[in-house]
């Protein structure tokens, strides 16, 4: 199941894991006031959506959005592994075995995308800034869900691990 915190806590968890010393290596120099990821991800504008290749099959999804209503459309991937961190804002990721959902739209490899039917029997994390979740193919998540009351403007980069 997702591994969720703290990003040094996430960090110490997953020391020594196939392409996450690409990823972290790349979140520090988002987390770097001043350094080019840093202002290119605290300056984007919702709907704003940029892909960074790094190194090893390992790529960034930096991106910025309104979080929303819960949608109850859980997504899970099988060719990566997904560090969700959240640079500025707050939102709830809903996380449940992938096994227990139904299939609203069968894997699709190109997108390396599948999608199931909404479920209520999930963990609900509160990510804030500074703090990520880690999900693995078996875990269906649902990100970007408000936390509060309204919208709020989320700034977060999805790290994308080949497995």
């Amino acid at each position: 199941m997702a591994i969720f915190g703290p990003l040094d806590v996430v960090r110490e968890q997953t020391q020594g894991w196939a392409g996450f010393a690409v990823a972290t290596a790349y979140l520090d120099e988002v987390f770097r006031p001043g350094s080019e990821a840093n202002r290119r991800v605290v300056t984007m504008a919702a709907g704003d959506n940029l892909r960074v290749d790094l190194a090893d099959g390992v790529f960034a999804l930096e991106q910025a959005y309104l979080s929303r209503d819960r949608h109850g459309l859980f997504e899970s991937h099988q060719r990566y592994l997904d560090i969700q961190v959240v640079v500025t804002g707050e939102e709830f990721m809903e996380v449940a075995d992938r096994s227990r959902l139904k299939v609203k739209e069968a894997y699709d490899p190109k997108r390396d995308l599948a999608c199931y039917h909404d479920y209520t029997v999930t963990s609900v994390l509160r990510i804030a800034a500074g703090e990520a979740a880690v999900f693995a193919p078996a875990d269906a998540h649902m990100p970007g869900v408000r936390s509060g009351a309204t919208p709020e403007l989320v700034r977060k980069v999805v790290v994308k691990v080949p497995v």
